[in-house]
């Protein structure tokens, strides 16, 4: 008489994919915020082991570093887009801040700025590396305008900055696409009676 062994189910293990892990953790991170994203509500939406998150990621910081780096790439604004040479300053800038208000309120579960929103945080770590996008992007700006007006670099950039804050904020508070726009646009105005 054979004996069978204990076999195990037939088919092969899901497959964990790291990519598609950082998008999915961004939409969290994005629509409720770092400090809100805890790490069962990560490997509940990863539908992984908390052993095979820390494999993979470390920790969530590390996730989020991740989250950040692609948001970056592929979701934030195209600032070397719109900040051309071949337009004038104050045009290039009230663009920018229309764009803003049209991705910031582009999605009322997850609105606002990814990065400006969790410069924010209560967590250092994580507060820290969104700010490290979030100065690279203002140093962006006062280099743009001090390419050309370099007396006014600084004084621009920060109103340009502090807007576009308050746009994320109040996306944030519920305003819609169309509300934000407006306010980005009258910020515009103030820009061109420089």
């Amino acid at each position: 008489m054979a004996t069978t062994k204990n076999k195990r189910a037939v088919g092969r293990p899901r497959r964990f994919d790291p990519d598609q892990a950082v998008a999915i953790a961004q939409g969290l991170f994005h629509a409720k915020g770092y400090d809100r994203v805890s790490l069962a509500d990560l490997t509940d939406a990863l539908q992984i082991k908390p052993p095979s998150f820390y494999a993979a990621f470390g920790n969530k910081n590390g996730l989020y570093a991740r989250v950040l780096d692609r948001y970056v790439e592929s979701g934030s604004i195209p600032f070397s887009e719109i900040l051309r040479d071949d337009q004038p300053v104050a045009e290039c800038l009230k663009v920018l801040l229309e764009e803003a208000a049209r991705r910031y309120g582009a999605d009322p579960e997850a609105p606002g700025c990814l990065v400006l929103e969790g410069a924010r945080c209560h967590d250092a770590e994580a507060r820290a590396a969104a700010g490290a996008f979030h100065r690279g992007a203002q140093e962006q700006i006062r280099a743009y305008v001090a390419a050309r007006a370099p007396e006014d670099a600084d004084r621009i950039a920060d109103f340009v900055g502090t807007v576009m804050v308050g746009l994320s904020a109040m996306a944030r508070e519920g305003h819609d696409a169309d509300r934000l726009l407006a306010t980005a646009r009258l910020a515009g105005q103030a820009l061109t009676m420089e």
